[in-house]
């Protein structure tokens, strides 16, 4: 697959967690789920390391519980379990590598690698928490809004050192722009939001272009959706913090 199909790929799974925030909560879990799931099936596919399929479990059962607890726990503590299982899913990563034994190839990168990939799959229910906070769903809009422009500039085809600077000024700017139209969220925090989403999108898109080698659909579709996924409990801190 080509790598601008990781936005794509981005774009479609974000439309489907902003459209479940105004959908049902059992909605939104089901996406979260799904969401980890796909981030565990296909982070070790694009860090291409060996015990794909065990690490696989590992990272989307975490990411997975991670969202029920956000969407179980009552208010305001909706994030306070997943640290636990952010915890529990890199001691996994390293009880696998352990019984891979000494002398096994790859063992640093793919314990650093699915240990990253256990906290973005983690970290996602952020959008369960800032779809649940205070019931008000203009900040998630806000958020999809200025993701969404960071990734379509992300798709074009153009150096890193052009994308990236584009990336985050489009998202800064469409943050403010969105909050003015479709709520009254004032101008600093939403260009803080588009800023600080825009900056991680361009960051995982250069992720994306230094690696070497052609992407299978489950890679592409591991590192179209963690980084989205993940943006999420940035939305949700930066709306608590500014605008609450």
């Amino acid at each position: 697959m080509k790598s601008w199909s990781i936005g794509v790929i981005g774009l479609a799974a974000l439309a489907a967690i902003v459209a479940g925030t105004y959908g049902s909560r059992e909605l939104m879990l089901a996406i979260g789920i799904a969401a980890s799931a796909a981030v565990g099936i296909g982070w070790p596919h694009f860090l291409a390391v060996p015990a794909k399929k065990t690490l696989a479990s590992v990272i989307g059962l975490a990411g997975a519980g991670s969202a029920a607890a956000a969407y179980f726990t009552p208010a305001p503590g909706f994030l306070d379990w997943t640290p636990a299982f952010i915890a529990l899913g890199v001691i996994a990563v390293f009880i696998i590598q352990l019984v891979r034994g000494t002398g096994q190839v790859q063992r640093l990168e793919s314990t650093l690698g699915c240990s990253a990939g256990v906290l973005l799959s983690c970290v996602g229910a952020g959008w369960i928490a800032a779809a649940r906070f205070n019931g008000v769903k203009e900040m998630v809009l806000v958020a999809g809004l200025s993701a969404a422009a960071a990734l379509l500039a992300g798709i074009i085809r153009w150096p890193d050192r052009i994308v990236a600077p584009l990336g985050i000024v489009v998202a800064g700017l469409i943050g403010p722009l969105a909050g003015l139209v479709f709520s009254d969220i004032a101008v600093v925090p939403a260009v803080l939001v588009g800023v600080v989403l825009g900056s991680v999108l361009v960051s995982f898109r250069r992720m994306a272009t230094l690696r070497r080698g052609r992407l299978n659909v489950a890679a592409a579709l591991g590192m179209g959706v963690a980084p989205v996924w993940a943006v999420g409990a940035l939305a949700y801190f930066i709306d608590k913090l500014l605008i609450y």
